[in-house]
């Protein structure tokens, strides 16, 4: 079963998108902010990130560029999940390491089917 590290400041987003994943048949570890997600990625790995941009205390970018840094996350997809669509947001994470982009309010079979695709199960 894969594991995926599920990042966000919102407790009711982290719910759905876990319920989402577990429903999919993942196994979900949650963060609520960038630096909880990095602490616990540190702990084990994980076959997908998938986090918001905006959160205290680290945000979604400096959060990829710290997983980045860490040879177990060189090549670990990266999905961010968020409100922002500005195109200079986006490129700001391209440039950090993201591996894609999904804009929220999401639909949780978009979400599942990026997830197949990247990491193939």
């Amino acid at each position: 079963m894969a594991k995926i590290l599920a990042v966000d400041d919102s407790a009711s987003m982290r719910q759905m998108v876990s319920f989402t994943l577990q429903g999919a048949g993942y196994e979900v570890v949650e963060a609520s902010d960038g630096q909880e997600a990095l602490d616990k990625a540190k702990l084990g790995a994980v076959d997908l990130v998938l986090s918001d941009v905006n959160m205290p205390v680290m945000d979604g970018i400096t959060l990829i560029k710290n997983l980045r840094a860490l040879p177990a996350y060189k090549y670990t997809p990266i999905l961010m999940l968020t409100t922002e669509s500005a195109g200079g947001k986006k490129s700001e994470g391209k440039a950090a390491g993201a591996t894609g982009w999904i804009v929220k309010p999401f639909k949780g079979d978009n979400v599942v089917g990026s997830i197949k695709k990247l990491i193939g199960a």
